[in-house]
């Protein structure tokens, strides 16, 4: 490398960071002497480390050879290059805040959240500067993909707080990414499915790359410049503590921020306590107040009887009460309340607290039919594995009724079938639809239904039936609905084409704040008019219904601060049935009131098995705790 009209070690690496190129003397120092910025020379001195002016730092001896490969076109447009280099160090200073100050709630995502002061970036040029080259190369490396994992996961913290009503949780949440693949591809087809996967994998490798990039670039910008650096960490230090001791807020939001260490502390927290509540519960769920119970002691009152439990996928308190959707909602409810009066039956209705929110409706199911609070997969792996008793299997304890399950989710074989004590479960492939899939709903509910009535129900029986029916058409994306038809023309579903080509698109309404509650409350509408009108159409004077909500909809739906409570009922032509629950305070009707009762859904299994067991001077003994 030519000296004289040669650039500077410092200069030529164009530390652009610093802004070091020269457009003054050929040494990269301006016309005063000064460096090009009006201060002192690049890294203490402008020197040409080629001409042995002085000890040589390994980031200077990397610029040097960065100086041979590219510094042509630094000397020629020095301005330009001065440009990218502060441009280039200040992305990467923009990028690390904002992995440190990004918060994991939608909702929190504001302006103030990022006018803050990190705590973790002080800390953390204050330790690369005290570092070695190569320890510190290494350092930056770690930070980087340290601060990449954490933008990751606050960005499933987010997506999963918006769907699921919660954070992500590191050791039970992996599961459901296959769930969510599965979700898009029946939403959306394979294709765009497979598009979306590979775009948030592109996407998760980005951000780390991003990330270390971005450390590595500010940590070589303080090791060439490390006194300043140094004076301006211990000034950023002070001020922080400062403002940490006044308690300084902006917005109500501390201007001293450690939120990083706060995440990392929750999310260690999270992790202890899953880990913990895998042991506790497996003792919880190997009590069983009436796991010992025998047979003829279970649902003496039911006897006789058609029982029907449905699950309505979505249905949650927000459908009765929330004004974007309410209206049609509760005039259904009112409208089917009147048509069963009419043809003989009675409800009563009341709330429950689901386990899960926005999805995951095994759980919902798992917990109101076994007793227990199920609101993680670890729990529903336990309890599925063991022989806690379900509702479901104790009508099969009895040998007093069969047992099915009509499930148009269930796609693949359901070994879970065994454990609820269903003598056979039908699921989508045994329905004999032919029709289209209505987005992730593989076929209509009154089609289930009809298959129900043709499959099971409307055959003869040496024993009465007690079914398990999952209706799925009120699933999200609430696109396209399905109409109401005349059960006779329902046939082998292929009636449905037409009017799931007319339907609405996915995409038009699930991003649409406002469409996507109306979509909703008319799904809701059409599960509930299908239910009650077949109970109508082809039950009888011993049909029991009992039906419920999963668990409410996601919170763009239902609203930030939904509970997450759903409706229940039973309805049964045979009045002595809900005399049986009069204690229970229910509202009449399908629609509970305000004030009826809530409940944990994990207290229903008890609740019932009360009710329609044996009642007090009947002779018979009260079940044992074993």
């Amino acid at each position: 490398m030519a000296t004289g009209g040669a650039t500077t070690g410092a200069a030529a690496d164009g530390e652009a960071a610093a802004g070091h190129a020269a457009p003054g003397g050929a040494d990269g120092r301006g016309a005063d002497g000064r460096g090009a910025d009006g201060g002192r020379p690049d890294d203490e001195a402008a020197v040409d480390i080629t001409a042995g002016a002085g000890p040589v730092t390994g980031d200077e001896r990397d610029g040097a050879g960065e100086a041979v490969a590219a510094g042509g076109w630094r000397q020629r447009y020095p301005v330009a290059a001065r440009a990218v280099a502060w441009t280039t160090t200040g992305l990467a200073w923009a990028v690390v805040l904002f992995a440190l100050l990004m918060p994991n709630q939608l909702l929190a995502f504001t302006p103030e959240e990022f006018m803050r002061l990190p705590g973790e970036a002080i800390f953390g040029a204050g330790l690369l500067l005290l570092l070695p080259p190569l320890a510190r190369r290494v350092a930056a490396v770690l930070g980087g993909v340290f601060l990449g994992l954490l933008t990751i996961l606050n960005l499933l913290d987010m997506g999963f707080n918006e769907f699921l009503g919660r954070g992500f949780n590191l050791v039970l949440d992996w599961i459901l990414f296959d769930d969510a693949e599965s979700y898009l591809e029946d939403s959306m087809g394979h294709t765009a499915a497979l598009a979306v996967v590979i775009g948030v994998v592109v996407l998760a490798l980005a951000v780390l790359g991003l990330m270390v990039l971005a450390v590595l670039r500010l940590s070589k910008v303080m090791a060439r410049n490390s006194a300043l650096a140094t004076r301006t960490t211990l000034v950023f230090g002070t001020v922080w503590v400062m403002f940490a001791a006044l308690g300084v807020q902006v917005a109500g939001v501390p201007v001293a921020s450690k939120s990083t260490v706060a995440l990392v502390k929750d999310r260690a927290e999270r992790v202890r306590k899953t880990l913990k509540d895998e042991k506790e519960f497996a003792k919880v769920a190997a009590v069983d107040a009436y796991g010992d119970t025998p047979g003829d002691q279970l649902l003496t009152g039911l006897r006789g009887k058609d029982v029907i439990i449905t699950f309505i996928e979505s249905y949650g308190r927000s459908a009765i009460e929330d004004e974007g959707m309410a209206p049609g909602v509760d005039k259904t409810l009112k409208a089917a309340t009147k048509k069963m009066g009419a043809a003989g039956y009675s409800a009563k209705s009341g709330w429950l607290t689901s386990a899960t929110y926005g999805g995951s409706s095994w759980l919902g199911h798992s917990t109101f039919l076994t007793g227990l609070w199920i609101d993680n997969q670890n729990r529903y792996r336990t309890v599925t594995a063991g022989d806690h008793l379900s509702i479901t299997s104790a009508f099969k304890r009895t040998g007093a009724w069969r047992t099915v399950g009509i499930m148009p989710g269930v796609q693949k074989n359901w070994p879970e079938g065994k454990f609820y004590g269903l003598d056979h479960v039908y699921d989508s492939r045994e329905l004999g639809y032919k029709g289209p899939k209505f987005s992730w709903s593989t076929m209509p509910d009154q089609y289930a239904l009809k298959a129900f009535e043709r499959l099971e129900h409307g055959k003869k029986h040496d024993k009465p039936l007690m079914s398990t029916v999952i209706l799925t058409s009120s699933h999200q994306p609430w696109a396209p609905i399905p109409k109401t038809i005349p059960w006779s023309k329902v046939g082998d579903g292929s009636v449905y084409k037409g009017i799931q080509k007319a339907g609405k698109k996915p995409g038009d309404v699930f991003y649409d704040s406002t469409k996507v509650k109306t979509e909703y409350g008319k799904s809701i509408q059409y599960s509930v008019k299908s239910l009650t009108d077949y109970v109508v159409k082809y039950g009888s004077k011993n049909t029991v219904l009992v039906f419920l909500g999963d668990h409410q909809p996601l919170a763009r739906v239902s609203g930030n601060h939904a509970s997450r409570d759903v409706p229940v009922a039973i309805v049964a032509h045979d009045k002595s049935v809900l005399d049986r629950i009069s204690d229970w305070h229910w509202q009449d009707g399908l629609m509970p009131a305000p004030n009826t009762p809530v409940w944990k859904m994990s207290s229903f299994r008890d609740r019932f098995l009360k009710a329609y067991g044996p009642q007090p001077g009947s002779g018979t003994p009260a079940p044992k705790k074993r």
